[in-house]
């Protein structure tokens, strides 16, 4: 069986549609939602609603880690749009999603990413797309476990959970042979991002599970240009499947 995995969409909708290409199956570690381009400030949900100019701004300040600023000064945007700020985001959320899930195959297997918006997802799920999240499933003779969502952050992304939260995910799962997240397990090297110049959240949950059940593979995405894509713990092969809307290209297993 060939398994194509991707992760971080982020809006892709084209390549997306290519991924599943000679693909038996197709796995997808989340972050379909494109809010924000820190490589084109041109992409994405807020400067389709507030324009270039005001999307290189929030990047600036997020870059430099002015957090509480980037917040504030986001906030007098949306307001100024009028109306319900949150129904026009979800409005923008949904045509993403609506586009994304038309392209993926029966096939897939998902789960949720720190920007995705777990509860739109029932609405535009096709027959056999399976989200999986502190869950598992047989692919390819092989038990995958499956851990959506991110760790908090002062980004305060969508789906964000607690330490206790996460590690309680992770605990359900049990011994498999694929561990499949969005977020990489807590490690230095793969948690760098060299471009962002800044580590991301990793998780210490499943880290240990990493050390204490050694599965063959930890996949995963999340950080974009991590400082090392792999790195080995034990038996198992910790692997960032990469950043799929920068490389159009899905990451080749063949069970």
């Amino acid at each position: 069986m060939r398994v194509h995995v991707v992760s971080d969409v982020h809006g892709s909708v084209e390549a997306l549609a290519r991924a599943s290409e000679g693909a038996d199956v197709l796995v997808c570690l989340g972050d379909l939602v494109l809010f924000l381009d820190y490589q084109d400030p041109a992409g994405g949900i807020f400067a389709s609603l507030f324009g270039v100019e005001a999307a290189t701004t929030l990047i600036a300040l997020r870059s430099a880690k002015q957090f509480d600023d980037a917040r504030a000064w986001s906030r007098s945007l949306w307001a100024s749009l009028g109306g319900d700020p949150q129904a026009v985001l979800q409005e923008k959320v949904r045509e993403q999603y609506e586009a994304l899930f038309a392209v993926m195959p029966a096939a897939t297997y998902l789960t949720y990413g720190n920007v995705d918006v777990p509860s739109l997802w029932p609405d535009y799920l096709r027959p056999g797309q399976t989200v999986l999240d502190g869950q598992t499933a047989q692919i390819g003779g092989l038990t995958w476990g499956f851990v959506g969502g991110g760790l908090t952050t002062p980004m305060r992304t969508p789906y964000e959970v607690s330490d206790d939260e996460y590690a309680a995910k992770v605990g359900a799962l049990g011994p498999v042979d694929v561990l499949a997240c969005h977020i990489p397990p807590d490690v230095p090297e793969l948690l760098y991002d060299v471009e962002a110049r800044r580590f991301e959240r990793g998780s210490k949950a499943t880290l240990g599970l990493i050390r204490d059940t050694q599965p063959a593979l930890a996949l995963f995405g999340h950080v974009h240009q991590p400082l090392q894509p792999r790195v080995r713990i034990g038996r198992t092969e910790c692997i960032n499947v990469g950043h799929f809307r920068g490389t159009g290209a899905p990451f080749v297993l063949d069970l």
